[in-house]
This record gives structure tokens, C-alpha cells and sequence, in this order.
């Protein structure tokens, strides 16, 4: 196990954001979203079958037995925490670990924009963070809490598979419950939370219907919920959602939603100009015009409808980079790159706007 402490305490020190483990192959780490092999002894299959006996935690082994995979919170005294995946291929284990960082990063030091505290401390409705697997979605999410216990007297709850993030009690009283260890499932944590007084509750992923309909109730009766989505941009995240429902109620569905959904924000992260990496956000708002766009089902107009409420605070992804380029943050070879119109953003460089009806206004 002290090869495996030292893998982990290099993966910190080197600023790797994940570990890869297994059995015949090199030690992988991702440094700034690359796959990087480190130096180490090759993995072999009675050392990979040691460590997942010594970290898998006693609720998880069962699960880990029936379903051959397990995620959970590993924490080694004196390195951190990390988020991990024991699963299986070809009939061997592999892990994948992703390091936690212990303090929560506030939104400054995320380059997230101010807009977002605004959206931690409304009182009601749903919040939704969007994006890619390792686009930065929980770290948001765990910025918005620690912006609400830092300044609010709320009562909070989390419901997460596993917890990454752990808050110390500062202004808020927050709770933290582990899916596996602290309740069997999302939907029995989700069908007993509103018996808890919670003003904040915070889902990990909404991964179904049922996930969505405890959402949508508890929004509906003065509550903030907060989770996170797998969309590509927002303008899409609606028809996502629906897609989690029965054709016969999806009307329903997405009247009430746009009653109770206060925004969306998806991420992409970006490499910064000088190294390292920021967040460019897309966000919408449910403004009375996105909101009549949803009750009417005229979702292939979000789009437009983001793109021209920037005076309501949302942007899309290509507004958002050209801001980025702007301040010198991000060249424009890495905006087109992680643009979603890259023609469109390498007009706006070249001076030429186009509206939603593709005309020429500058």
C-alpha cells in the first residue's frame, strides 16, 4: 500500500486532476486535461486487488459485489480526498480517482462571474449546473453552497454519490448524506428530504424522473434546489430533461418547470493564456420570454432567446469566449476551438455581429 499512498501523494503534488489504475498497464494521471504515465511500478493484479479490499468502505461492498462497480469518497490523512470508481474490465479491477480539493475555491478564484452568487442567494426555484463529465460542475456547485453558508442562515442538505466537497458549518447548518451510507438511494433521500426543514437542498446529478419530480415539488413549495446536469449547452438542457418522462407527460412536465426553474448555467473549461484552466459559462435565465418559450414548447428558440438577454445576465458560449479573448484571458485559437459556432466567433473577431435572424447589425 505505500507505493499506492506515494501514487496518490504525486498525483497532488504534480496538480493532477485524476488517477488512473490498471492491472498490466501504466499509472495515468490527467495534468490539464492531458493523459500523462507516470513513472511507478506497473500495477499487477494482486496489488490492484489489495487496494480495492483495503479502500473499499464497508457500505459500498456490497454493492461493489452485485453491481461489479462502486463509486465512494477515499480519504488518505494528510494528501486529501478523492472521488473514486472501482470497476472492472476484462475481468480485472481498475480504478479511476479524482482529487477533491479539501478547501472550497470561492468564485473568484474559479473565475466564475457574480451573476452566479445572485442565483445562490434567491430564496426559491431551480438550479441547474451543465455541462461534460470533468467540466467543473460540482466544484460550482460546492462554490454556490459554501457563497450561502458563508452569508445566509439556511438550513442545507446534500444529497451525493459520493460527497466530495465537506462543509464545515460557518453561518448555515448544512448536512451532508451519502448515498449508500447515509440513505439507500437518491429516491428514498429525495422522497424523506423535505421532512428535514431544508431551505437549500442540493442534489449531486439528476439522473431520472424521480430525481426531477422531487426537484420540481420541492421548488414548488419555497424551496432552492440545486444539481447538475450532463447537457452540452443550456438552450438544450429543457428537452434533456423531458426526455427523462413518458411522452404523455412531458406537457405537464414542462409547465411546471417553467414555473419552478430559475436558470441554467453549462460549462466548458478552457485553457487560460500564460496556463492553467478557466470556466466559460453559458447561462439562461428563465425570464418571462424563456419562460413563455417553454410553456409553449418553442425550444429551439432558447437559443436566440440567450443570445439576445444579455441585459438579463445570460450569454451563450460564444459570447462568453469573445469576452474571454477581450480580457486577454484565452487566445482565439482556443475559443474557436471550444466554441459551438466557431464561424459565427470568428466573424464577431472580424467585427461582424449577426442576430438571431442571421442579419448583419454591426
Amino acid at each position: 500500500m505505500e507505493t499506492f499512498y506515494k501514487i496518490l501523494q504525486t498525483a497532488v503534488e504534480g496538480m493532477a486532476s485524476d488517477i488512473h489504475l490498471k492491472v498490466d498497464g501504466p499509472v495515468i494521471f490527467r495534468i490539464n486535461r492531458q493523459l500523462v504515465a507516470i513513472q511507478a511500478p506497473t500495477p499487477n493484479e494482486e496489488w490492484i486487488n489489495k487496494i480495492v479490499d483495503t479502500i473499499v468502505p464497508r457500505h459500498a461492498r456490497v454493492r461493489l459485489d452485485t453491481d461489479r462497480e462502486v463509486d465512494f469518497s477515499y480519504h488518505l490523512p494528510g494528501v486529501g480526498r478523492f472521488r473514486t470508481n472501482v470497476y472492472q474490465q476484462k475481468g480485472q479491477w481498475c480504478l479511476s480517482m479524482r482529487h477533491v480539493k479539501t478547501i472550497v475555491p470561492n468564485f473568484e478564484e474559479l473565475n466564475l462571474p457574480p451573476i452566479l452568487k445572485s442565483f445562490a442567494e434567491i430564496p426559491r426555484g431551480i438550479i441547474l449546473v451543465s455541462g461534460t463529465t470533468g467540466c467543473g460542475k460540482s466544484t460550482t456547485l460546492a462554490a454556490m453552497i459554501e457563497h450561502i453558508n458563508s452569508t445566509m442562515k439556511r438550513h442545507v442538505i446534500t444529497l451525493e454519490d459520493p460527497i466530495e466537497y465537506v462543509f464545515e458549518d460557518n453561518q448555515s447548518v448544512i448536512e451532508q448524506r451519502e448515498i449508500g451510507l447515509d440513505c439507500m438511494s437518491f429516491e428514498m433521500g429525495l422522497k424523506h428530504v423535505l421532512r428535514q426543514d431544508p431551505d437549500v437542498i442540493m442534489i449531486g446529478e439528476m439522473r431520472d424522473a424521480a430525481s426531477f419530480m422531487a426537484a420540481i415539488n420541492a421548488a414548488d413549495t419555497g424551496h432552492l434546489v440545486l444539481s447538475t446536469l450532463h447537457t452540452t449547452n443550456a438552450s438544450v438542457a429543457i428537452g434533456r430533461i423531458l426526455d427523462f418522462f413518458k411522452s404523455d407527460e412531458r406537457d405537464q412536465i414542462r409547465r411546471q418547470l417553467a414555473a419552478t426553474l430559475h436558470a441554467i448555467v453549462c460549462q466548458r473549461m478552457v485553457n487560460r493564456i500564460g496556463g492553467g484552466m478557466m470556466p466559460a459559462l453559458e447561462i439562461m435565465i428563465n425570464t418571462p420570454t424563456v419562460r413563455k418559450m417553454i410553456e409553449e414548447n418553442r425550444l429551439e428558440k432558447l437559443s436566440a432567446a440567450i443570445e439576445t438577454g444579455v441585459d438579463d445576465g445570460m450569454q451563450t458560449f460564444n459570447q462568453a469566449l469573445y469576452q474571454l479573448v477581450k480580457q486577454g484571458k484565452v487566445s482565439e485559437k482556443e475559443a474557436l476551438n471550444k466554441a459551438t459556432n466557431p464561424q459565427a466567433l470568428e466573424m464577431n473577431f472580424k467585427g461582424i455581429f449577426l442576430d438571431e435572424a442571421r442579419r448583419i447589425i454591426t
